[in-house]
């Protein structure tokens, strides 16, 4: 089943990187193939993900059935949110910041160091939210 799954994923990512392949190519020839081709791979993708979801939905249940009663569920769910929302954020932040840096020192490489020390500070919100899932799971 893992195999299979595998296989999926390398279609999928099959698909994403000859799409992207054939749209640099603006020749009308590449774009119909693109189509064609682009058909192709998700005839193929889409049943083997179903198949692969019909086949796993009973080992998972039965793999819920047998997990430990513990309360812990909601302390990992904690953690992993709070580790994944900051590094949104932390994106978010250092998108806007770098972008603006960039400007910046286009017009005054004098401030590097200023425009350094915001991406930094930006970064710092990835490392936060680590810290509080750290802090989360060392209470679990």
């Amino acid at each position: 089943m893992e195999k299979l799954m595998i296989l999926s994923i390398l279609t999928l990512i099959a698909i994403f990187g000859s799409t992207g392949y054939f749209m640099l190519s603006k020749t009308k020839k590449s774009q119909k193939f693109m189509r064609a081709f682009l058909r192709l791979n998700l005839l193929i993708f889409i049943p083997v993900i179903v198949f692969g979801v019909i086949t796993l939905v009973p080992q998972m249940a039965s793999a819920a059935e047998n997990a430990p009663q513990g309360g812990n569920g909601l302390g990992f769910l904690a953690a992993g949110l709070s580790t994944g929302l900051a590094s949104i954020g932390a994106g978010l932040a250092v998108s806007q910041v770098g972008a603006a840096a960039i400007g910046a020192i286009s017009e005054d490489e004098t401030i590097l160091g200023k425009t350094m020390i915001y991406l930094g500070l930006a970064e710092g919100i990835a490392i936060y939210g680590l810290i509080i899932s750290i802090m989360i799971l060392g209470r679990l």
